[in-house]
């Protein structure tokens, strides 16, 4: 369900709750990559973060960040930011999602390649 808010004025302290809930439902870094990207954002390092998305473009955890660095500037392209970075995060959690169902599956027995 999409709820399309009012005349809403873009806050310091709306998109910092937006930064802690994205963060939140990226969870725990899994890679050294993802551990690197998240001590860069933390240390605002925008820079590290872009080159690590660069060389890790499959990476959604760290396409999030790579976005969601910029989002405390409060520039008229905040929303679309925050928009993307929560598209991310939504995006890593799928990702994980996808791989747990497969070592859950193929756990017992290897089906691939038994032909």
């Amino acid at each position: 369900m999409s709820t399309t808010p009012g005349k809403l004025e873009i806050t310091a302290a709306y998109v910092q709750n937006a930064v802690d809930v994205i963060l939140k439902t990226l969870g725990e870094p899994q890679t050294a990559q993802q551990k690197r990207a998240l001590q860069a954002f933390r240390d605002g390092d925008s820079t590290l973060i872009k080159r690590l998305s660069i060389a890790n473009l499959q990476d959604n955890y760290i396409k999030c960040l790579g976005y969601l660095i910029s989002a405390p500037k409060l520039t008229p392209q905040t929303d679309t930011i925050l928009a993307e970075s929560a598209r991310s995060a939504a995006d890593h959690v799928r990702d994980l999602t996808l791989i747990n169902l497969s070592n859950a599956i193929l756990k017992d027995e290897m089906i691939i390649g038994d032909d």
